[in-house]
This record gives structure tokens, sequence and C-alpha cells, in this order.
């Protein structure tokens, strides 16, 4: 089980709704953090766009393979600071390689990152269940 299946199956488990947003098969939604990215219109964005009200205490936002669209990541400082009460992951299969570029602005201080490398996933839950299916053969 890797990241955005973990992800989507934390969002299933822990919340009423997910709002998922890869950013590499979804370009017209990546386009929109182009201009604006203020929580209130990105929220009103995802509203129109998947035709759901976002429900701040039951929706979980996930901005997946977030590497693909800089402002995406940019776009956390602001909900972490003007919109705490919506819950918002970040993922990215690339993303300590995008972050290093010098025109990233990456939300220091306001975003925790987890690398969910080999050796994270054989630890966690998802890995025991790796782990039994090596062991059967």
């Amino acid at each position: 089980m890797g990241k955005t299946t973990s992800i989507k199956y934390f969002g299933e488990k822990h919340f009423q709704n997910t709002i998922y947003i890869n950013f590499e098969l979804n370009r017209e939604l990546a386009e929109d953090f182009q201009g604006n990215i203020s929580p209130d219109f990105l929220i009103h964005r995802f509203e129109v766009y998947f035709g759901e009200k976002i429900n701040k205490e039951a929706t979980l936002i996930v901005f997946d393979e977030i590497q693909a669209c800089e402002r995406a990541l940019t776009s956390l400082k602001y909900f972490c600071e003007d919109a705490p009460e919506y819950y918002v992951i970040g993922a990215g299969s690339l993303l300590g390689v995008a972050i290093k570029r010098e025109d990233v602005s990456f939300p220091v201080g306001k975003v925790n990152q987890i690398h969910m490398g080999l050796r994270w996933i054989l630890k966690n839950s998802c890995g025991r269940r790796i782990r039994k299916c090596w062991q059967m053969k």
C-alpha cells in the first residue's frame, strides 16, 4: 500500500468525505492555483468543480502529486494561517526534489513532513499486511 492508497484509506475511515486532487492528472484545477491561492477562493472552486459542499469538520482535502503544482504547496501556508479549521494533506512522490527549487515557497513551520519510504511503510499497519503476505509465500 503506497502513499496515495494510505491517504485515501485514512480519509475513508476518519472523514465523511474526501476531496482528492491529483495535480499531475488534473491540470484544470492546477491552473486555478496560478492566481488566487486564498483558502476561501480555493474552497469555493473545489465545491463548484466537485459539485459538493465542503464541510470543514468532516471533509479531508488531499493535494496529491503536489510537486506538479508549486503554488498548491505554497497554499498550505494560507490554509494553516487563514483556515486552520480545514483538514488538508499535501503529498508528492517527488516532493523532496520539488522543494529544492528556488522559485518554490515552502511553508516552513506550517507543514509537517512524513517521508513514507519503504521502511516507513513496512513499520506501519499497511506494512504489516505486506509482511504477512511475504511470510505466506
